[in-house]
């Protein structure tokens, strides 16, 4: 064997390689079982998530493996990418093949088709030859398609197909799954899933990665100006949790959305989705301090732990809070401090039940009237470039396997001669796909040629 031969063998066996069906079956099944493992692991959580589910030693052998960010790991892109190279393959070698039907279609058939062919007809007629090829002409062009002619060895041939386009109907979902593999891969390299914290009457021009190991920039800079949230009656559950975002190019604002947890803010191909929320500094406390020798009642709101300062020497702090103690409602936990500064026993009030304290006694009686707890909002963030590639992709996906499946290509070929004693008319056809669905249809159109060829109107069986 020549070297230019064994060249050429090794050229073979590659390409041979990356066109086979096992190839596909093995890439499939890899990607299959990588897309569960995906599945089952979190992606891009953060470290501390990973080692507390998982350990320590798992999470080390989960990140050498890259299994906290899989979908955009080397080893899946580099499947993703075998994935494309065998699907290209594939259909390279078989669309030759595939494009003879359109530059060369076969106009005149053989005598084998013409006598084999489980889809057939033939009929004689008394009438000139002009007027049966006419007459044939019309029937195919007004229920088929139009015919092409050509004249050979003294009979004429008649083609007619429709449904040509059925055939590239596997290469279009073939190019649907690259599309949408390249804008995966496009999203993956180009875009980011990340989170960031808002407090309320705050702003922010960077987000963090979702692992929590950069901070990546925004163009804009992005300010919640309000959240509320909503509970289920007498829980903690919340109901509801909203967002008023605002965003601010250049200092001045552009664009505002109410944002909720399934309706979530675009903006320059960028997503805020409403994700969580939780307290976001402490509570300021509103509470009246009566006097129980005068009964002069004064307001004061005040945060927590910050010292209040009452008559007589006297004070007091706020040293705790809930919004719910026991399904009681709010209370605070508060010390009373002496002139001589001495802090009293804690007492506990209740929002709710405000006449309990007074029974308590002592120089100064509390009742709760309310609390502002400020929040932050929770927003996942998420750009991804290649979403409309994507989606591109997708429909292709629908399109492609629509016409290869429900779609055939249908050929009639008609064979017209003189043999002394009539025209002989021979009427044969195909499908390349459906050929039950196609001996139906082509039963009832044989019926109307026979109708032509004998100038009679088509009758209807049934």
């Amino acid at each position: 064997m020549t070297e230019t031969q064994k060249k050429q063998d090794v050229t073979d066996r590659i390409w041979d390689f990356f066109c086979s069906l096992k190839l596909t079956i093995i890439l499939l099944l890899l990607l299959s079982v990588t897309s569960i493992i995906g599945t089952v692991i979190p992606q891009n959580a953060s470290a501390s998530e990973y080692i507390r589910r998982y350990g320590q030693s798992n999470y080390e052998l989960f990140v050498k493996l890259q299994f906290t960010d899989m979908y955009g790991s080397t080893w899946f892109v580099a499947l993703l990418g075998l994935f494309c190279v065998n699907l290209i393959c594939c259909s390279i070698k078989h669309f030759p093949r595939t494009w003879k039907f359109f530059r060369e279609p076969v106009k005149v058939p053989t005598s084998a088709t013409l006598s084999n062919s489980k889809n057939k007809l033939e009929i004689s007629s008394k009438d000139s030859m002009d007027e049966v090829v006419e007459r044939v002409q019309n029937s195919l062009k007004n229920d088929f398609a139009k015919t092409v002619r050509t004249d050979a060895d003294g009979k004429t041939y008649l083609f007619a197909q429709k449904g040509i386009y059925s055939r590239l109907g596997a290469y279009m979902t073939h190019i649907s799954i690259i599309v949408i593999l390249i804008g995966a891969i496009i999203g993956n390299v180009f875009g980011f899933k990340a989170y960031v914290n808002i407090p309320e009457g705050g702003s922010v021009t960077h987000v963090t990665s979702r692992d929590g190991s950069q901070r990546i920039p925004l163009d804009f800079e992005v300010r919640c100006d309000n959240f509320d949230v909503e509970f289920y009656p007498d829980t903690r559950r919340p109901m509801l949790y909203a967002s008023d975002l605002v965003i601010l190019k250049d200092g001045v604002e552009t664009y505002k959305k109410r944002i909720t947890v399934n309706d979530p803010l675009f903006y320059e191909g960028i997503i805020f989705y409403q994700s969580s929320y939780g307290p976001a500094g402490d509570a300021t406390i509103t509470f009246n301090a009566t006097d129980n020798q005068s009964g002069e009642t004064l307001e004061f709101s005040a945060p927590l732990r910050n010292r209040v300062q009452l008559a007589d020497g006297y004070s007091v702090i706020v040293t705790d809070f809930t919004d719910n103690d026991r399904n009681f409602g709010p209370a605070m936990r508060l010390h009373v401090i002496t002139p001589e500064g001495t802090h009293q026993n804690p007492v506990v009030v209740w929002q709710n039940f405000p006449e309990f304290d007074v029974r308590r006694g002592g120089q100064y009686s509390f009742a709760m009237l309310g609390f502002n707890q400020p929040y932050f909002t929770g927003l996942q963030v998420a750009k991804d470039p290649g979403v409309n590639v994507v989606w591109a992709g997708c429909i292709m996906l629908i399109i492609g396997p629509f016409i290869a499946f429900f779609m055939s290509h249908k050929r009639i070929w008609v064979c017209i001669e003189n043999n002394g004693k009539a025209i002989k008319v021979q009427v044969v056809g195909n499908a390349h796909r459906n050929q039950a669905g196609f001996a139906l249809a082509f039963d009832d159109l044989m019926q109307k040629v026979e109708a032509a060829v004998n100038n009679e109107s088509p009758t209807k069986e049934g």
